[in-house]
């Protein structure tokens, strides 16, 4: 079968996409400005055509607990929420990391802290890179740019989540979610029959009992395990790292930006060098694993990193660990659901060339 060209909201994609990937199950409850995706999956009902479970749970804590318990299973799960919702959920999300368990998970960003705005925001990097949920763990998050993106990073989460038994995110935000543009979708894939070895659906004769759990009372046992994430965490930063880079290859100033702001600072770079100004944008597309390495060789050669977000600056944050002190790094930001202008960028990185 050949891919499908639609015109749907990012919110869609992600909903129409993860029947397409042969999801087992969806565990959702509504909040603006994601609402559309459970919206969407009700109305398609996959059950029928796929036998997908599509079912509105009665909180973000039950959502969570039961893909949970699907992923225990060994099945194709996930889950979506905008901002205060994720936060409901970070104990289970712990908890899925503790006991290595793949699934997806969709945050929409809208601004906060507290119930903030149902505009788009980009403040919640912290709880998705740096866990944010209690322990020592990651998600693998993936930073859609676009509708395509939202659509492709379903596929990809649930690959990438059960490759490394690991909970994966897409982090988009209300922008990307609820605007419209073209997208292709793949074709419909069955979904899989395999039961993983892990899994605990039941002891066959030939193999010990699977036995799931976050829970362990010996100290040195627990920190055996610590290691062994660590380690897995190590082999995901060495293999799985995914940038794009736009007019880098003689830029002077780099722009580093994730999702709505890389698409800004795309239009920001061609006015800057309209002015004269080499500018360029490294975007990265996952934010765990962070592209440290591709950003410490680019500062060997540039003057500045200017770090733009919808937030008051966290990914800055990793832009300056991975310069480690090579060239300046600055932020520009805004909040509150506010969106920056291409315009606002060239200036900001103006004041910041004639200030240094």
């Amino acid at each position: 079968m050949e891919r499908e060209l639609r015109l749907m909201k990012g919110n869609e994609a992600v909903a129409e996409a993860a029947i397409r990937a042969g999801a087992d199950g969806y565990f959702g409850y509504p909040i603006t400005p994601q609402s559309e995706i459970i919206e969407y999956l009700m109305e398609a009902n996959p059950y029928e055509t796929t036998g997908m479970v599509v079912l509105q749970a009665e909180s973000e804590v039950a959502a969570i607990n039961m893909v949970y318990g699907g992923a225990g299973c060994g099945k194709k799960v996930m889950t979506t929420s905008s901002s205060p919702g994720i936060s409901l959920k970070q104990e289970g999300i712990s908890y899925l990391a503790g006991a290595e368990l793949p699934c997806l998970i969709v945050n929409v960003v809208r601004g906060g802290p507290g119930l903030g705005t149902i505009q788009p925001a980009q403040s919640d990097y912290f709880q998705a890179v740096k866990g944010g949920g209690h322990g020592d763990y990651h998600l693998i998050v993936l930073a859609p740019a676009s509708v395509q993106e939202m659509a492709d990073f379903v596929g990809l989460g649930f690959e990438l989540a059960f490759k490394y038994r690991n909970p994966a995110m897409i982090l988009s935000d209300g922008a990307i979610g609820q605007m419209m543009e073209k997208v292709w979708l793949s074709p419909q894939k069955e979904r899989s029959r395999e039961v993983p070895e892990w899994a605990t659906t039941g002891k066959p004769e030939n193999r010990k009992r699977n036995i799931i759990t976050s829970l362990e009372l010996d100290p040195d046992r627990q920190e055996a395990f610590n290691q062994k994430l660590v380690a897995k965490y190590n082999e995901i930063r060495e293999k799985e790292v995914r940038l794009e880079e736009y007019q880098c290859e003689d830029a002077e100033y780099l722009l580093v930006a994730y999702g709505t702001s890389a698409r800004v600072c795309q239009k920001a770079v061609q006015l800057a060098r309209e002015e004269g100004i080499r500018a360029g944008l490294l975007r990265p597309i996952t934010l765990f694993p962070f592209p440290s390495k591709r950003i410490r060789e680019l500062s060997d050669r540039i003057k500045m990193a200017l770090a733009v977000e919808m937030s008051a600056g966290q990914m800055v944050e990793d832009v300056m660990l991975a310069v480690n002190g090579k060239v300046p790094v600055y932020h520009y930001g805004r909040m509150g659901g506010i969106v920056p202008t291409p315009d606002e960028v060239v200036e900001n990185l103006k004041e910041r060339i004639i200030g240094g």
